[in-house]
């Protein structure tokens, strides 16, 4: 007992930031710890873990100022570096920390926040400013993008009464994030963020308008051609070239802000403020993908559909500056919190990530590390439930199902309002899983999602074998029963997320994080070679029946994961209703 709990109390991450000073002679700077949320835990939740009792302790042979950086951290279960102090147990009375008369070693004052101030303080942000200014740049760039993903499909749809020109640019993209997604994040690690944000607007901006530019030339030039005379055309090359990299750099753009700066600017210790930061930053996704699919659709149906595109050029021409212009703003306002030094190995590492000879190797290599990790995770089910949604492409809103739409007949109007009400549910969703999580706990608001899901895309796809649905009555419940599974998605999709989070170590959280990323991806790549396949529109139906499937085994998987508990997983959620009412 001379390895002293008072003492460790003092250092713990669970103590207030700051300095305290003993006998006057001493000063141990305290500093909280680096996982999410461990600067805002309570005194009451630590007591049970660590009880500090008959401890007396001398520091009288202390005499400088210590800095406690390199001292090991104890077990996850009681995460409290220990201070090597010499101490005696003296008498069996417990040790105040407050009361000088039982502390012969002289305590100063050791003032400790109310739960009010604690709540207050993880509320407030870091960097207010800085955020709201993130907010008006993620807006901006996300409504031009979002538009973009609606226009293009469109076009193509327009172009060729075929889903195989969507599906194969669809297929190279995707294909561009599984291969490129590692390598990208290891150079957002080493370079600025600044310079890197820049010129990932700059790739983005620039192949937008490339793509834009060729599918122009293809509604100007073609006319009646053959799908294959489509597909080997040198425009449609280049629009699969120039949309994989569009994509690829749009996901890194969203990977910084989303999963970088938004910390950065929020406060690592500041859970509620991050946690309402990216409730903001979901709930703008959402508005984009409303606004750009209204908008475009609103087009479509009163001009030309170059006339579209050349609008939609103007946009992406306008944003760059703007985007480049608050990305500066933001790391002013927040007192340059986005400045980033670099290593010294930091040259020969971007040197070799950028070896065009090596990007295949690196990749496989970085997934390697990844999968194996992964699937070593208690939440894995979970987390694999989120990978079988995203083989659901053909009932969703998306670039197959406006194709389909577009081929059937359907006015651009009707297609643009059917996008832009599945965001509108998706917004919905993000405020009633928070609430249903607070009835029935996280895991059964999980389960509850899934399930919803998959009975309202069981309802379209009877609708689309049953009827036409270029009448308007199968039609509208077609459309309506996919609108509503978004409710299920989005909620399982906020959901999923916080049970991955609560899971999942936080120094694996970006690996295990970016390995789903990958993985869904691979099963975009899977359902997209179906498509491929399955070129004709005749054929939607059997991607219409994968699409259900997926998702009932999603809400399969999970249902049977939460009958199935572990004890490791009745430990990490032993405050969930489900597994309370089940130790009772």
């Amino acid at each position: 007992m001379g390895m002293l709990a008072a003492s460790a109390f003092l250092a713990s991450p669970q103590a207030p930031a700051g300095r305290r000073s003993v006998s006057g002679a001493w000063t141990l700077r305290l500093r909280p710890a680096a996982s999410p949320g461990a600067g805002t835990l309570r005194l009451h939740n630590f007591i049970p873990k660590c009880y500090i009792a008959n401890i007396e302790v001398d520091v009288s042979t202390v005499n400088k100022e210590e800095d406690f950086d390199d001292q090991p951290s104890l077990p996850p279960g009681c995460s409290i570096p220990v201070v090597n102090l010499r101490g005696d147990v003296l008498d069996s009375s417990p040790f105040s920390l407050h009361d000088r008369a039982s502390c012969p070693s002289d305590f100063e004052e050791l003032p400790v926040l109310s739960e009010g101030e604690q709540h207050t303080l993880a509320s407030t942000p870091a960097h207010p400013a800085g955020l709201y200014a993130l907010y008006a740049s993620y807006l901006f760039g996300n409504l031009v993008e979002q538009l973009w993903n609606f226009a293009w499909p469109a076009a193509l749809a327009i172009l060729h009464p075929s889903l195989l020109p969507v599906a194969i640019v669809g297929f190279f993209t995707k294909l561009s994030v599984f291969i490129g997604a590692p390598i990208v994040g290891k150079l957002m690690d080493h370079f600025p963020r600044i310079p890197m944000y820049t010129a990932l607007n700059a790739v983005q901006v620039s192949t937008q308008l490339i793509s834009a530019a060729t599918v122009i030339y293809a509604l100007k030039n073609l006319s009646h051609a053959s799908t294959t005379a489509v597909v080997l055309r040198p425009w449609f090359i280049a629009l699969v070239a120039a949309g994989a990299i569009e994509r690829l750099a749009g996901l890194a753009l969203g990977v910084t802000m989303e999963r970088d700066w938004v910390v950065l600017l929020a406060g690592t210790n500041r859970p509620v403020a991050l946690a309402q930061a990216n409730a903001v930053l979901n709930r703008l996704d959402l508005i984009c993908e409303t606004v750009g699919a209204s908008v475009f659709g609103l087009l479509l149906s009163k001009y030309h559909p170059v006339t579209c595109l050349k609008i939609a050029c103007g946009l992406m021409i306008c944003s760059f500056p703007v985007l480049v212009m608050l990305g500066q703003l933001i790391n002013r306002v927040s007192c340059h919190a986005l400045d980033s030094s670099r290593t010294a190995t930091d040259e020969s590492i971007c040197i070799d990530l950028l070896d065009v000879s090596k990007i295949v190797q690196n990749s496989l290599s970085a997934i390697k590390h990844g999968w194996n990790e992964y699937k070593q995770q208690t939440v894995l089910p979970a987390s694999a439930a989120t990978v079988f949604l995203n083989f659901n492409v053909a009932l969703a809103p998306g670039a197959i199902m406006t194709a389909l739409l577009m081929h059937r007949g359907i006015s651009p109007s009707i297609v643009g309002a059917f996008s832009g009400l599945c965001s509108i549910m998706g917004l919905v969703a993000t405020f009633i899983s928070s609430s249903l999580v607070k009835r029935v706990g996280i895991l059964k608001a999980g389960a509850a999602g899934l399930i919803f899901q998959a009975s309202l895309l069981s309802v379209a796809l009877t609708v689309y074998w049953a009827g036409s649905i270029s009448q308007m009555t199968p039609l509208l419940i077609f459309l309506s029963s996919i609108a509503l599974s978004r409710l299920g998605h989005m909620s399982y999709d906020v959901v999923g997320t916080q049970i991955v989070q609560t899971g999942v170590p936080a120094s694996k959280a970006n690996l295990i994080g970016g390995m789903e990323v990958s993985i869904a991806s691979l099963a975009e790549l899977v359902m997209l070679a179906m498509a491929i396949i399955a070129n004709d529109v005749s054929h939607f139906g059997f991607l219409a029946i994968l699409s259900v499937s997926s998702v009932a085994g999603a809400a399969w998987m999970f249902c049977r994961w939460l009958t199935n508990p572990t004890d490791e997983q009745r430990e990490l959620f032993m405050f969930d209703p489900l597994y309370q009412v089940q130790a009772i």
